[in-house]
């Protein structure tokens, strides 16, 4: 992993209230543990669900009350986690070729996905990027009261995918990016109090305003109600890693038909449910290889329910780019 960090000046302990200041990220990595991991005060989970040698970019800016992302990876994933309490995430998708959900929502081009920020659950396709800001709710809440004069609107409180307003998209991304460019280009900027703090309300005030002027939820329950049946069959199918279920036996735990299922996990997380399987497997190997030097392969393999040496192989180089015993030659 290659990572470049910018971070706050030290604050005198006598002085009483801190001045406002920033840091800007950036990190390049194959490993998407290390990707995860590297996004502060974050607690996110990726899955591989494409096969191909994982590479993901990402750069974060943070502002006072407001970090700004934007991050793209090779493979298609699913990444499911926090973003710490109290925030509330307002994110637009680049480039998507191919499935692309939010919390069980379809995403579509010149989409907006808005929720809270404690339950993230996104896929998005191969070499997709995003963009997307991260913002204290105190703050939404007090801009949201001065532009219109009222509380924020109850649909916050929900994990939403809206249509952004006509014609906004595209300055909205190009606008984001560029202030990104800026601060990359000139660190003195995030020191600089009123300039920091200008930025930070001019790029909020952006995103606040390629929000639709109305949201309909009508049809969000049944997503949510999909994503459910997902969540489910997930937890049942890795809750013995060296036992796995069949799909015939994780319908019966959870109560649905394989028809269902097959349904569920189309809308959700674009792939078929046998095939998901096998991914989340895979990437459990692949986290118990990098987790225990030393270890050899096929003992780690049989812990995680693979018995076929041969077929194994085959598989795991299809999904990672690479074999078992290159990851784990590379981890010691």
């Amino acid at each position: 992993m290659r990572a470049t960090v910018q971070t706050p000046e030290t604050t005198s302990p006598a002085v009483a209230a801190p001045r406002a200041c920033g840091w800007h990220y950036e990190v390049r990595s194959h490993n998407i543990d290390e990707f995860a991991a590297a996004q502060r005060e974050w607690s996110l989970r990726y899955e591989q669900l494409s096969a191909g040698r994982f590479a993901g970019e990402l750069e974060h800016v943070q502002l006072p009350g407001l970090r700004l992302v934007h991050e793209r990876t090779s493979c298609a994933v699913r990444q499911r986690g926090g973003l710490g309490t109290g925030h509330v995430g307002i994110a637009m998708p680049l480039g998507l070729g191919g499935h692309a959900a939010f919390n069980g929502q379809p995403i579509a081009g010149e989409s907006i996905m808005i929720g809270r920020s404690e339950a993230l659950d996104l896929c998005l396709p191969a070499g997709a990027r995003m963009v997307g800001i991260v913002v204290e709710r105190g703050l939404l809440d007090s801009l949201w009261r001065e532009l219109y004069r009222k509380p924020l609107s109850p649909w916050i409180e929900r994990q939403l995918v809206v249509r952004a307003r006509p014609t906004l998209a595209a300055a909205l991304q190009s606008m984001h990016l560029n202030t990104m460019r800026e601060v990359a280009a000139t660190p003195a900027l995030l020191h600089d109090e009123r300039a920091i703090l200008q930025l930070r309300d001019s790029v909020l005030v952006e995103w606040i305003e390629a929000l639709p002027t109305q949201v309909l939820t009508d049809d969000l329950g049944s997503g949510e109600a999909r994503k459910r049946v997902v969540d489910r069959a997930c937890e049942a199918m890795l809750a013995s890693p060296d036992a796995p279920l069949s799909i015939l036996e994780v319908c019966r735990r959870i109560g649905a038909s394989p028809r269902k299922l097959e349904y569920c996990f189309r809308s959700v997380l674009g792939i078929a449910p046998a095939r998901y399987l096998r991914a989340a497997r895979l990437n459990v190997l692949r986290r118990e290889l990098l987790r225990q030097p030393g270890a050899a392969v096929q003992d780690v393999a049989a812990r995680c329910g693979f018995w076929h040496m041969g077929e194994l192989a085959a598989a795991y180089r299809r999904q990672f780019g690479e074999l078992p015993s290159e990851t784990a030659r590379r981890r010691r």
